[in-house]
């Protein structure tokens, strides 16, 4: 069973599948510019002291965004935090 999360609640070393973003504007399209586009596969690599900002690896690359950020970004992620392939 999966679940629908935004991508701030994702815990480190989890994986998942984006899929929306409800960003609008031009923070929408910079977002999708980076490569956050629904069925793109993401994992949470690690997060700031305080939490923000966070890093994902995606695409052979690693970018970090800011929670508010994170927050327009919905995720399905496995219920008990497995990895999904």
């Amino acid at each position: 069973m999966f679940l629908s999360i935004p991508l701030r609640l994702m815990q480190e070393n989890q994986s998942g599948t984006i899929l929306s973003v409800s960003a609008t504007g031009e923070l929408g399209r910079r977002i999708r510019d980076m490569g956050l586009v629904p069925g793109t596969a993401i994992t949470i690599v690690g997060r700031a002291p305080l939490k923000d900002p966070v890093a994902l690896r995606l695409r052979d690359f690693t970018l970090t965004l800011r929670n508010n950020e994170a927050d327009l970004i919905t995720v399905r992620v496995g219920e008990n935090g497995e990895t999904l392939q």
